[in-house]
């Protein structure tokens, strides 16, 4: 029922969506998966035409995939480390007969990003920085991690072509290369959105 409110875009409460899933994942909800509202605006900013591949990186439950995949006609891929979290993305887009998302398990620097079209980073790296709120204990974090990451992905936005969409929630600016525009900002200045206008 969920999934078939987003399609009709009937507003679904974070309590609500969040109720799919298991106690365990609710309880790092407010801190680790992205809102509905923001998984909303992000998705619609992201997918400029039907198909449209977006990579959400570091996707956790699949949250943002997908509602993204249920509000727009992209397709969504989540990459993320945890490979219960995957399995449990899965099962539910399965579950719920969500075709247009797919999710992998692995590390972000084993992504090749031009593959994609536009793509979703929540500040996936931050637990590297901050062990207090880490989502749990079953994959290795160092703040060493935290920069090298954040290094690949600027070298592989700075590889895309003009055009390419980025949106930013909750993360730092020096991900961002300076051949990426800042188009908009929402939600306080914490949801960006960003085109490449420049090589």
């Amino acid at each position: 029922m969920i999934f078939e409110l987003l399609k009709l875009n009937v507003n679904v409460t974070d309590d609500d969506f969040n109720g799919i899933y298991p106690k365990k994942i609710r309880l790092n909800a407010q801190k680790h998966w992205t809102p509905v509202s923001v998984a909303k605006s992000a998705s619609e900013f992201l997918v400029d035409r039907p198909g449209t591949r977006v990579l959400d990186i570091g996707s956790g439950v699949g949250k943002f995939c997908m509602v993204g995949a249920c509000n727009t006609k992209g397709y969504f891929t989540g990459i993320e480390q945890r490979l219960e979290l995957v399995e449990l993305s899965k099962k539910i887009s399965r579950l719920y007969q969500i075709r247009n998302v797919e999710f992998f398990n692995g590390n972000i620097i084993d992504i090749k990003f031009n593959y994609y079209d536009a793509f979703y980073f929540y500040n996936s790296f931050y637990e590297n920085i901050d062990m207090v709120h880490r989502i749990d204990d079953t994959i290795k974090l160092d703040t060493q991690l935290y920069h090298s990451y954040c290094l690949y992905i600027v070298d592989q936005f700075r590889s895309l072509p003009l055009g390419t969409r980025l949106v930013t929630f909750c993360s730092p600016l020096n991900i961002i290369p300076q051949s990426f525009k800042l188009q908009d900002s929402i939600n306080g200045g914490l949801l960006k959105f960003w085109e490449k206008v420049d090589i």
